[in-house]
């Protein structure tokens, strides 16, 4: 009956305006918190492992692979547990708290350096430690499934995204990390090694990861109604998965995703070519501060353009413009005059231009991802947002065992190795055709994944007439539900 009366309540809740501004920081301050925690560990895992651990580009890959494969066989059940859950908390609200442990102490492994360890154990700790890590993730993941349950209204989900992104953009501090690396071990005259200073932030990054998952819990509430036990049992697994298969947007987004990813590997390549091609991993963190400021201007803008051109139409632009630039920063080269600082604002400069569809490809995925739930509700009746989560989820996480491998093997086609000093510290490489590869690493693979998201986008089929005529009948079919079961209501309460 619970789940009856939220559905009751929520009638003509398309058009209300229900999510109170406590809600609206509550998501986004989650939001910043995980992704500080997120971002720190996505740009610096690979780096710290090839460089501390010992392990090689092809170790690293195949750790990945081994890691990917695990998580293929835990997102069928995590997606299933989701869709299926239902607490006094909600559905989705749960998945905040109980992975938790299993995320944040997994954190905290990837930058402790087992000295006595042999290669082999060194590898093994690693891929334990990275498996643990994807089990919390898999999980924590349903969290994200929030945005499409707080509101139905598609204008309160795209001040809700706005919001998120805007405050996401003033995610500084895993870009500090850099400058401490650079000159914490000197300051201190080595007392505090460089692993020691990744293992400190990652311990920061934690805690304020847990705090805003706490937060997030208890200030946010779910409003969409959603199937109830008996219709989800009548909804078997496999009809589910067939829906899911034949859906084309879905297919059109994985791929876009797969293509998106490939970015992963040049940004895997940052701290190598700001560390080896300018000579300070700090210079990434002194570009980061001219290479976002257009952002702020970017992400709020995006709804608008979102609202002019149609969602297809910008997410397609963005991803063009994209490929396009990081082509030519590619040709224009990373000394293109022979001074330092000026080819160094060259660069930066060069990459504000990359960088500018970014933030409005990052409001245009959640809003298609939207378009596809709503669209697997027109089609099937049911939404099916923990299995399509999971599948996703389990087809990303293969390509992300591709990318790894890509991330680990191009750097052994290099032929790059990492150079220390007396101290275990790294120092910048000299040899001209590795630097030259570590160039190539990281403007080319962004640009291949800007082309292919583009091009990807070609086949989401849910825009124009189209898209107008599902929303309205997804409407009229959400009233007659809420009618329907308003009845049974009114006829317990006469019964009782």
């Amino acid at each position: 009956m619970a789940e009856a009366n939220t559905a009751v309540h929520g009638e003509n809740q398309v058009e209300r305006r229900l999510v109170r501004p406590r809600e609206i920081a509550a998501y986004a301050l989650t939001s910043y918190g995980l992704n500080n925690l997120t971002t720190y560990v996505g740009s610096t895992k690979q780096y710290f492992m090839m460089s501390f651990l010992g392990l090689s580009g092809t170790a690293y890959g195949t750790l990945s692979t081994i890691a990917t494969v695990w998580d293929a066989l835990d997102d069928p059940i995590s997606g299933i547990i989701i869709d299926r859950c239902r607490t006094r908390w909600g559905r989705l609200r749960p998945f905040l708290i109980f992975p938790m442990p299993f995320w944040a102490i997994s954190s905290i492994l990837f930058y402790i350096v087992p000295n006595a360890f042999t290669s082999s154990q060194s590898f093994i700790y690693a891929l334990v430690t990275t498996i643990i890590y994807g089990i919390g993730f898999s999980y924590l993941s349903g969290w994200e499934l929030l945005l499409y349950n707080i509101t139905p209204n598609t204008n309160e989900r795209s001040t809700l995204i706005a919001t998120q992104k805007f405050l996401n953009l003033f995610t500084y501090l895993p870009s500090l990390v850099p400058v401490f690396v650079d000159f914490l071990p000197n300051a201190t005259h080595n007392t505090v090694t460089q692993p020691e200073v990744y293992k400190i932030f990652a311990i920061i990054f934690v805690i304020i990861a847990v705090a805003a998952a706490i937060f997030g819990f208890f200030n946010m509430r779910e409003r969409v109604s959603i199937a109830t036990k008996e219709e989800m049992q009548q909804v078997s697994f496999f009809k589910s998965a067939k829906s899911i298969i034949t859906c084309r947007p879905l297919a059109a987004l994985l791929l876009s995703n797969f293509f998106a990813g490939i970015k992963g590997v040049g940004g895997a390549s940052e701290d190598f070519f700001w560390l080896n091609c300018t000579g300070r991993l700090s210079n990434r963190l002194l570009c980061s501060l001219f290479t976002g400021l257009p952002n702020y201007i970017i992400t709020p803008l995006a709804p608008t353009l979102v609202r002019k051109f149609g969602l297809r139409t910008t997410a397609i632009s963005a991803g063009m413009f994209g490929g396009v630039a990081y082509t030519l920063l590619y040709f224009m080269g990373w000394k293109p005059t022979g001074n330092y600082w000026l080819d160094f604002a060259l660069i930066v400069i060069g990459l504000t231009i990359c960088g500018l569809p970014n933030h409005i490809m990052n409001v245009c995925d959640p809003l298609l991802k939207g378009d596809m739930f709503d669209y697997l509700e027109w089609e099937n009746g049911i939404r099916n947002e923990g299995i399509v989560n999971a599948v996703s989820g389990y087809v990303n996480k293969l390509s992300s065992s591709i990318h790894a491998m890509l991330s680990g093997a191009v750097f052994d086609w290099i032929k790059f190795k990492p150079q220390h000093d007396t101290y275990g510290n790294i120092v910048p490489h000299t040899n001209p055709k590795v630097l030259k590869g570590i160039w190539g690493i990281f403007c080319l693979a962004p640009a291949a994944a800007r082309f292919g998201y583009g091009f990807s986008l070609l086949l989401f089929n849910v825009h124009g007439e189209r898209k107008e005529r599902m929303l309205l009948e997804l409407e009229e079919r959400r009233k007659a539900r809420v009618h329907d079961l308003k009845g049974e209501l009114t006829a317990d309460e006469d019964n009782d």
